[in-house]
């Protein structure tokens, strides 16, 4: 039996990263006040892939990052899941806090509690400004939850991303953005993974159902 996300037209793959784009732009903004900088987002990649494949999009299962994850639910449901690399991490809650970034290198170095805080109230701000656009968009609900913080190698929050969505199948349908500001200082990955029949409720809202 195929998988059914075999079946996405490159249309409806099309379409769902127009809405990705916009929801980026409201987040972008909304980290841009919150950092007092600019911040740019990529156009969002939006693809089918195996879970495995994400651990790609940094340097490989064994680098140690930040991943926020969140659950989304109500007219479409699924996650949204946040990758930092810890440098890239400690700069934005520096940022964001007005402070020195401290040296992530250091074997000893692990985010204090405010920092953690800070990063999960950052990516609460990031999802909730994507949502609300999406849902303008669209007009379907979705609604996040309180995110879960983990610092540990990719390989071991993806493996914990696909037990908790193991349901979904092998095969994922997500939306990748990447944000930076100009001087480099911050890098990231955002990813917006629906479950296949929410997925198919956004195409019928915008009348693309076949």
């Amino acid at each position: 039996m195929s998988d059914p996300h075999d079946n996405i037209l490159a249309k409806h793959l099309d379409v769902f990263k127009e809405i990705g784009n916009i929801g980026a732009g409201h987040a972008a903004s909304a980290l841009a006040g919150l950092l007092d900088r600019k911040i740019v987002m990529s156009v969002p990649e939006a693809s089918v892939v195996p879970f495995s494949e994400i651990v790609n999009v940094l340097d490989g299962p064994e680098t140690l990052v930040a991943g926020v994850l969140i659950d989304v639910s109500g007219d479409l449901n699924g996650y949204i899941l946040l990758l930092l690399g810890m440098k890239d991490a400690m700069a934005m809650v520096s940022q964001a806090l007005h402070e020195p970034a401290r040296d992530t290198t250091d074997p000893e170095f692990a985010l204090t509690e405010l920092e953690q805080d800070t990063l999960l109230e950052i990516a609460n701000i990031l999802v909730g400004s994507f949502l609300s656009a999406i849902s303008s968009f669209s007009g379907l609900g979705a609604t996040p939850t309180v995110p879960q913080l983990a610092v540990d190698m990719l390989g071991a929050i993806i493996s914990i991303a696909t037990i908790e969505y193991g349901t979904i199948g092998d095969s994922v349908l997500f939306l990748n953005t990447r944000f930076n500001d100009p001087s480099g200082d911050v890098n990231g990955h955002f990813f917006l993974i629906p479950d296949y029949y929410s997925y198919k409720m956004l195409l019928k809202a915008l009348g693309l159902e076949d």
